[in-house]
């Protein structure tokens, strides 16, 4: 994408309407609210029933963790302080799980990878034309829901081997510079837009989502996007 998403937006108030319906995901791997946001957009896309695409941006997290990653307690006190500010925050989102499918496990987890290269693997699977969504579900449910480390090649390995993804190209697409180079290019443009968190859904290029909206509410940005007028306006984030 060459443009930053708030000048395609704007520049798409003339695009005329149409009912083919893509949307571009913006999301981290280590993310729970993007997990979230993915079960109500997978959701919507279901009630919608008409013909669609989903492809998949790079957004890090925590784009200044070490390579080699972080131990979970470590990265929680980073980001939250104290353990009284992470228990409320841990229970929120197990609940907020528990409606939308997910059991978060976080007792589970025991190390927070740098997503980078499976931002790179993600990259590779586009170029294939592998069923991203189906890829990122399973790498977010094997972070959150079996405390999976993500970040190890032989766990990325037997995730990507599931979705015909050969260990040789998941080396190939973790060691590459090239993919890596595109991946930072591409999470710059979007944060060159102004998003400073996810997930984000860009709707047709129309309407932008912050966010993990509700289905429901996902579905209402399908009609906009789709048969109402452009917008540059964001929709309100619902968690966070």
């Amino acid at each position: 994408m060459g443009e930053a998403f708030s000048n395609i937006v704007r520049s798409n108030d003339r695009v005329a309407p149409t009912a083919d319906l893509h949307v571009e995901v913006i999301a981290d791997f280590v993310c729970p609210f993007c997990f979230v946001g993915k079960r109500h957009l997978d959701g919507a896309l279901k009630a919608v029933q008409g013909p669609s695409s989903v492809s998949w941006y790079p957004f890090q997290l925590n784009p200044e963790i070490p390579a080699e990653g972080l131990p979970f307690d470590v990265y929680l006190t980073k980001r939250f302080g104290s353990p009284a500010n992470v228990e409320p925050v841990l229970q929120h989102l197990t609940d907020e799980g528990r409606r939308s499918g997910i059991d978060f496990r976080f007792d589970r987890i025991q190390h927070v990878p740098n997503t980078l290269p499976i931002h790179q693997l993600m990259q590779r699977a586009e170029t294939m034309d592998v069923d991203q969504s189906a890829l990122a579900e399973d790498l977010m449910s094997g972070f959150f829901e079996d405390g999976r480390n993500i970040g190890e090649i032989g766990i990325l390995i037997d995730v990507a081997e599931r979705h015909g993804i050969v260990a040789k190209e998941t080396r190939d697409a973790v060691g590459n510079d090239a993919i890596r180079q595109a991946v930072v290019t591409r999470e710059a443009r979007v944060r060159s837009s102004g998003l400073v968190g996810a997930p984000g859904f860009l709707v047709n290029r129309r309407l932008l989502v912050v966010g993990a909206q509700s289905t429901d509410n996902m579905v209402n940005a399908f009609d906009r996007a789709m048969f109402g007028e452009g917008s540059d306006s964001l929709v309100s984030p619902a968690l966070h």
